[in-house]
């Protein structure tokens, strides 16, 4: 039993992000009914047939390189398709390009998914496409939304990591703004393994670990940097 079955549009889905998203839509029982999008039809079909040879229960997959056939009916709709970051650019870089691709998803979207109840906007800068493609589908602005919460959990990973203790013993992890090296990161909040931040920076010690005021902004450099490590 799924949890819905209702359309999800997975735009971009001939790409890495785009078919592991159809692939744990399924796989976490979340939704069966998926119609799967990229303008690159070799790719597109290839990564199709790797869901169909998973033989997922009840699962209804399509794939199409046409938006129209794509996003007509869709529900929901979750789009990776913009221009990937390469080794060297910011996400500033990446601006131009990836709005103009944002502002057609929103267009596409107006045309053919006007009643859509929800969409996610996952490729960079996502602050920024996710809101261009809002402006452009008419939609109201609580049925659009990005990955906001990427950083505050690569914020939340280097204190554990830091402080080796598990991940979920780190609550409060905030940040705000671009997905780069304007973000702002937040200590207020912080709690590391029942302590609060504001303790540690004081002086007092997590399993035995402390956290200078150095370190602290070691961390902050870290989680700012963060998508550009991992290219």
């Amino acid at each position: 039993m799924y949890l819905t079955q209702e359309k999800v549009a997975v735009m971009g889905a001939a790409g890495a992000i785009g078919s592991n998203i159809v692939q744990d839509l399924l796989s976490t029982k979340t939704a069966c009914r998926i119609a799967m999008y990229d303008p690159f039809a070799q790719g597109l079909e290839g990564a199709a047939e790797e869901i169909y040879h998973c033989a997922y229960p009840g699962a209804e997959v399509s794939w199409t390189a046409d938006v129209k056939e794509a996003l007509t009916g869709a529900d929901y709709v979750i789009s990776s398709g913009g221009a990937p970051r390469k080794e060297g650019m910011t996400r500033e870089d990446l601006l131009k390009g990836n709005c103009e691709i944002a502002r057609g998803l929103g267009e596409d979207i107006k045309h053919y998914a006007p009643n859509a109840k929800f969409v996610v906007v996952i490729f960079n800068p996502a602050d920024i496409t996710g809101l261009t493609a809002l402006v452009y589908s008419g939609l109201a602005p609580g049925r659009v939304s990005t990955l906001a919460a990427l950083d505050s959990t690569r914020l939340q990973t280097k204190l554990a990591q830091h402080f080796a203790v598990p991940q979920e013993r780190v609550t409060g992890c905030r940040t705000y703004g671009g997905h780069g090296e304007q973000m702002a990161v937040f200590e207020d909040g912080i709690v590391v393994d029942g302590v609060p931040f504001a303790e540690i920076m004081a002086g007092k010690q997590v399993n035995g670990k402390s956290l200078s005021a150095e370190e602290w902004q070691e961390v902050q450099t870290h989680i700012r940097q963060g998508g550009a490590r991992i290219i």
